[in-house]
């Protein structure tokens, strides 16, 4: 089988100019963003949070519909990066380490008093942490992707961009939609919704969903065929929605269940012989990204179970003038399991290291505004914001090492530990707990003022209050077996509070607080010289408020020192047009952003173990151009193309010497930032009489990218093609899809950690095919 390279990319490249070639003149599509009565459908988003055309907004934003991302078979915030080339996913071996980076910048971090730079909405409420939004997405009605800082009306945790889910609501008549899918591997997905009225002004909607996969790699401890980096989800959603004369309320209540033996670092490379022998791999060990097996004696596993109630109302105050509040009470809890020496058992020199976590969040968060009427030549809103979350960590890592064992050599050339041996075999562990607490609160307004139809001018301010407090206890490391203090790759020494050698308070727990105000805000002139061209220039100052390294080796004094806020300040020029009767729609947009403070995760050593801190890591710089095309050349065909090119880099970097940080010198790549990454795609629908057809394809081309600071970890450029092609009935009631992913057979990682020792393989890194049926009733 042969794998990447040139040719694999022309391939996909002509096999989607071909789907294009061949496609004739037929119906208009349904909603899915694109065609529609003969032009492209118009798309309404709240990316400035009142109902506005995409195309009337200047921000550089993406829209996606539910249709459009059933029609992907888009399931989960992961696969926005096929969608939207400015987006890359940060792979966890837990979703609470997971992170979307947005223009070649987000935060990826293991402490859990830090937030993400990339924000995540969910039906008006922020989220506390990108893993609350890793689950399966449910009944949305679109995908907002706001790129850039969205310091003002959004303000919290928005440095980079943010992310906004809107769900689907009641509706007005009775519906109901079931869907079933199944894909090569035992991969099957279930997910049925139904709504209509209530009542007079009242409807509601009810959705739940199932999804199994055995997974992509195979565990062969002892002597098993184990998949493993699968996943088993559920979950269900109610809505109901009120529409009455003077105001408008919904309420939204959910529980999701997630259950992943994911993920398994693969290694890829020569761990020199013995160690190979020991892993006894199928075809051996350096198979580099064809690698498929482990052989670990414990899953790596990530349990999340997530409920959430949510309470938003618009209320008319006077003919001009509404309020809308929204309120809402997350409580997410996330559990690790994790492998951490990737071999089958300790052996002499090569020490054993297992962890298990467990994090929980509880957020509570009210926002209220008015806002008068956004047809007026002037129109504003004013708000105001608080939000608190508590969040908890224990998390224990157990390691066993053996310097010399009475146990005989084994076969592959390595001596076991003797675990029944207390005297020639240690087992250092050691146990952390956290606590803390967050709480910011902003005042913020926005007001657009158009002067004439040619020109108007935004402008906005919030202000932020942020406060941050921690507590965090562990005791030095011990031998499990006789309670005498020692240590092993990750266990360290010294207690949380540090020693007094050190500056430390010589105590097992260290405690700190931190607060902060901020002023940002936004400056934004548009230029609309004709109904098919907006034109905008703006500037925009992000934030995202102060954190702490708290972590499992967190050790004062170090550690214990605030790590302070991150702003960004950004230039973007941007054009949004729509030619031949709206057939042709092409928005383009340039930007450059410095990031001060930048809050950086950095791979360091701590006895034998790569371990991470978070620091400020200086000042970093993103800079590029996006520009995506839509056409509807004829009814029933959309051709698309997206490009973004990104040049995030280290502009200064300060390392920080009691952390070890690894070089990040200046002009070096920002990690998960690759140059470039394009789309080119299209969809087709015809009419076969009593049967209609759809057509679907993409290709998605990643430049290479690295996994860490200082440009280490390199990950290959790769590119993924998928198609479908669906049958249904003339009024779509019924819909067969078939869909093939990765038709080309493109093996890539998403993270590669110590030059290929650890590389994440993700499951649409091998070729697969699927099935799905839709049936609805309206």
């Amino acid at each position: 089988m042969i794998r990447g390279g040139i040719g694999r990319r022309a391939l996909a490249l002509s096999g989607s100019i071909v789907a294009f070639a061949v496609a004739s003149p037929a119906l208009a599509q349904d909603a899915t963003g694109e065609a529609d009565q003969g032009g492209i459908q118009e798309i309404i988003v709240t990316a400035n949070k009142v109902a506005e055309n995409v195309q009337d907004v200047p921000i550089a934003v993406t829209a996606l519909t539910g249709d459009r991302l059933e029609q992907t078979g888009t399931t989960s915030l992961e696969g926005l990066t096929q969608l939207v080339p400015s987006v890359t996913f940060r792979k966890g071996t837990t979703s609470a380490n997971s992170a979307i980076v947005m223009r070649g910048v987000g935060t990826i971090t293991f402490s859990i008093a830090a937030e993400p730079s990339v924000s995540t909405v969910v039906d008006g409420v922020v989220l506390s942490r990108s893993g609350q939004a890793f689950m399966d997405l449910v009944d949305a009605e679109r995908i907002e992707v706001l790129r850039g800082p969205q310091g003002t009306l959004f303000g919290k945790n928005a440095s980079a961009g943010l992310v906004n889910i809107v769900s689907k609501g009641g509706t007005d008549s009775l519906e109901a939609e079931a869907r079933a899918e199944y894909y090569e591997g035992d991969e099957y997905r279930l997910r049925g919704s139904l709504s209509g009225p209530l009542g007079t002004d009242l409807s509601a909607r009810v959705t739940g969903f199932y999804g199994n996969y055995d997974g992509n790699i195979t565990n062969v401890f002892g002597g098993q065929d184990n998949k493993v980096n699968g996943y088993e989800h559920y979950g269900a959603r109610g809505i109901v929605d009120y529409d009455g004369a003077i105001a408008k309320l919904r309420f939204i209540a959910d529980y999701f269940r997630a259950d992943d033996d994911c993920c398994a670092d693969v290694t890829t490379v020569s761990r020199g012989a013995v160690l190979d022998a020991e892993l006894g791999l199928p075809g051996g060990v350096a198979q580099g990204l064809d690698q498929r097996y482990v052989n670990h004696n414990l899953v790596t596993q990530t349990k999340d179970t997530q409920w959430s109630l949510t309470l938003s109302g618009d209320f008319d105050l006077t003919d001009t003038h509404t309020l809308s509040v929204v309120g809402g009470y997350r409580n997410w809890e996330n559990t690790e399991i994790r492998e951490g020496d990737f071999l089958p058992r300790a052996i002499v020199g090569t020490a054993q290291l297992h962890d298990t976590g467990l994090v929980t969040t509880q957020q509570v968060s009210v926002e209220a505004r008015v806002a008068s009427d956004p047809a007026m030549p002037f129109f504003y809103q004013v708000g105001a914001f608080a939000w608190h979350s508590d969040n908890t960590q224990t998390f224990t890592r157990r390691d066993i090492t053996c310097s010399t064992s009475t146990l005989p050599v084994a076969p592959s050339g390595a001596r076991p530990c003797n675990v029944a041996d207390t005297v020639n075999t240690l087992f250092p562990t050691a146990t952390s707990n956290s606590d803390v607490g967050s709480s910011n609160f902003a005042l913020f307004g926005q007001a657009t003022w158009r002067l004439s139809d040619l020109i108007a001018l935004t402008g906005g301010l919030r202000y932020t209050w942020d406060e941050l407090t921690y507590v965090h206890t562990r005791a030095p490391g011990v031998n499990a077996a006789t309670g005498l203090p020692a240590t092993g790759p990750g266990v360290s020494g010294n207690p949380a509070g540090g020693t007094i050698a050190a500056g430390g308070n010589g105590t097992n727990t260290s405690s700190g607080n931190s607060d902060n105000g901020n002023l940002s805000g936004k400056a934004v002139v548009q230029i609309t010289p004709s109904d098919d061209v907006m034109l905008y220039g703006s500037y925009t100052r992000g934030y995202k408020g102060p954190a702490f390294n708290v972590f499992f080796n967190h050790t004062a004094p170090t550690n214990a020192v605030p790590i302070d806020e991150e702003t960004s300040d950004a230039f973007e020029i941007g054009a949004k047009t729509q030619f031949l009767d709206n057939r042709v729609q092409l928005n383009v947009a340039a930007f450059t952003v410095e990031y001060d403070g930048f809050q950086a995760n950095n791979f360091v050593t701590l006895n034998g173990a790569v371990v991470t801190n978070l620091t400020n890591a200086g000042t970093v710089k993103s800079k590029g151009f996006e520009a995506d095309l839509l056409a509807v050349p004829v009814d029933g065909l959309t051709l698309r193309a997206s490009a973004a090119y990104a040049d995030a880099f280290v502009k200064q970097f300060n390392p920080n010497p009691a952390t070890n940080a690894p070089d990040a010198r200046n002009g070096t790549q920002l990690p998960l930032a690759p140059k470039f990454v394009y789309t080119l795609g299209g969809s087709y629908e015809a009419d076969l009489g009593a049967a209609r057809l759809y057509l679907d394809t993409d290709f998605r081309h990643v430049s290479k990218q690295f996994s860490d600071l200082g440009e280490q970890g390199p990950i290959d450029p790769y590119g993924i093609w998928n198609a479908s092609i669906g049958f249904s009935d003339a009024d779509d009631r019924f819909r067969l899809t078939f869909h093939a992913r990765n038709i080309t057979d493109q093996s890539y990682a998403l993270l590669n950690v110590s030059n290929g020792q650890r590389l994440q393989i993700p499951r649409d890194a091998d070729r697969y095919f699927g099935v799905s049926l839709r049936a609805r009733l309206r």
